[in-house]
């Protein structure tokens, strides 16, 4: 630590190298933390959480009841043992919750004063957090099980949206309507590229700024792209693939499948790195919200395992650590790279609940929220 410090201030280093490997020092020591907590609110367990990346400061979840919760993060007591107060809640004897399981939960990525839910009751609501009312409500044929706004867009306001109907389709914040719909299947994660994945093991790419059909479907076994016959039995995974994931950069994408494997993908070629992650376990009957950290050396993933975390090396595959401390499935993950702390969640019985916040990410499962340092 001394030595990046001596070789910053004399203008020897980047001054981005000292926080990259402080920040690589605290996740290789991530551990639970007991004296950080979270308000329980949710009566069943926590499907989905999201931080925001404005202040970093507000974590959304949302719960198979239906209800949505607000947290603050911020610790202002100033004392040892704190537990993150739950600021605004959409619950039960609210008129606008969800009337079954929320699925996704998404801050919209430049303003806090909006977020995007969507639940099995068919519904995508756009909420305006100053009110907690929605703005707009898109209604669907079947279960929304996904939806994703993207983090870099500057000209288009697009919600991709997967639902049981084999075809995502993409809303427009704007006109509050449903302006195209792509033939595939269900959906996960776009950036001005679209992502989906469905249950014959496929992930499709597509490029949302064109009307044409996918740019090409992801091969476990890098063959022929060029082939259109080739296309049609392509497989990215031998199970039903479950997650999806970008790194930061956009250069890499990373899916989960329920064959327990993990694959790390160039986003630019579809080629398949082949990258050994080993044996993921996987038992997730839904989709599987795991999360890659940002501003290591190297770079982390933190995916989700029975009621643990494992922590992988993103481009060695070498498992580094497995973060204990839930007692049931933990459902999906969150890294926060401002404050070093993970936040975590997961499927317990009715009445146990805790979160873990830990030096650097954070962390989700369906009836709590963890919190370590």
């Amino acid at each position: 630590m001394l030595g990046f410090l001596t070789a910053r201030q004399a203008g020897l280093d980047d001054p981005l190298r000292l926080r990259r490997a402080e920040s690589t020092r605290r996740v290789l020591s991530l551990k639970l933390n007991p004296d950080r907590d979270v308000d329980r609110v949710h009566g069943n367990g926590i499907n989905t959480i999201d931080i925001e990346t404005i202040e970093g400061r507000y974590m959304l979840s949302g719960g198979a009841d239906g209800v949505i919760v607000i947290y603050d993060l911020e610790n202002y007591s100033r004392k040892l043992q704190y537990s993150c107060k739950a600021l605004c809640t959409v619950g039960r004897s609210n008129r606008h919750v969800h009337k079954f399981s929320v699925e996704t939960v998404q801050w919209y990525p430049y303003d806090t004063g909006m977020f995007v839910s969507s639940s099995f009751d068919k519904t995508m609501k756009v909420w305006d957090t100053d009110t907690l009312k929605p703005a707009d409500v898109f209604e669907f044929e079947g279960n929304v099980y996904s939806h994703h706004l993207s983090p870099i867009a500057r000209k288009h306001s697009l919600i991709a949206v997967g639902t049981t109907n084999p075809k995502i389709q993409l809303c427009d914040l704007k006109s509050g309507s449903r302006i195209h719909v792509l033939q595939g299947h269900e959906l996960r994660k776009f950036q001005p590229f679209l992502d989906s994945v469905v249950a014959d093991s496929k992930v499709k790419v597509w490029d949302v700024r064109r009307a044409s059909g996918s740019l090409f479907t992801l091969d476990q076994h890098n063959g022929e792209k060029s082939k259109a016959s080739s296309e049609t039995v392509n497989t990215a995974h031998n199970g039903r693939v479950n997650g999806l994931c970008f790194t930061l950069d956009g250069l890499y994408l990373l899916t989960t499948g329920t064959d327990d494997r993990m694959r790390l993908w160039n986003s630019a070629s579809g080629e398949n790195t082949l990258v050994n992650y080993g044996k993921v376990c996987n038992e997730s009957r839904k989709k599987l919200q795991f999360s890659v950290s940002r501003g290591c050396s190297p770079e982390f993933v933190f995916v989700p395992c029975g009621s643990s975390v494992a922590v992988y090396a993103l481009h060695t595959g070498e498992l580094v650590t497995m973060l204990r401390g839930h007692y049931n499935n933990v459902d999906c993950c969150e890294f926060h790279p401002d404050y070093q702390v993970k936040h975590q969640s997961i499927r317990l019985q009715p009445h146990s609940f805790f979160l873990a916040v830990l030096p650097l990410f954070v962390l989700r499962s369906s009836c709590s929220v963890c919190s370590s340092g």
